[in-house]
């Protein structure tokens, strides 16, 4: 990505996020160290393991989300994962302010849900406000991308010019 092209960065990151994920992995590794030491590796131990390395890596991947925006694409980056919208896609940019209660605090990192009947991937945080960038056409199956940022305003501005 060349520099000169670059209109907007940021990196947000939260630390309530790695606190819960750093809480369940710390959880699930107890409890599979207790379940292996009572019955050795049994499938309740195993699912115990499973859980503690899903988590830790959540905890790793999900540590910063990076945005760049460029004179050409708006790029999300969480951990392995990177999405990159061409700006010619974008038909709005706006808060995203108006979500039911469990979809707005359902967890961090990258998930995938229908929100008035749009299908959404969205990047998030819980603590951040949200932008929702509507796409002309479809990815996939997805209609809609939102993600935290500390400074919407700045983001909905840059989109719009």
């Amino acid at each position: 990505m060349n520099s000169k092209n670059v209109l907007f960065t940021e990196k947000v990151t939260s630390v309530w996020t790695e606190l819960l994920f750093l809480a369940l992995t710390a959880l699930f590794a107890f409890l599979l160290l207790l379940r292996w030491r009572a019955r050795g590796w049994d499938g309740l131990a195993i699912a115990c393991l499973i859980f503690a390395l899903v988590f830790l890596f959540y905890l790793i991947n999900y540590r910063e989300l990076v945005i760049h925006l460029t004179q050409s694409a708006l790029m999300l980056k969480f951990g392995v994962f990177h999405w990159t919208i061409p700006l010619d896609d974008i038909e709005k940019c706006r808060l995203d302010d108006n979500l039911p209660a469990l979809l707005k605090y359902g967890g961090a990192g990258i998930h995938f849900m229908t929100v008035n009947e749009r299908y959404r991937a969205s990047f998030n945080f819980l603590e951040h406000p949200r932008l929702v960038v509507e796409l002309k056409k479809k990815r996939g199956l997805v209609q809609d991308v939102s993600f935290s940022t500390r400074l919407p305003e700045e983001i909905i501005r840059i989109i719009s010019e």
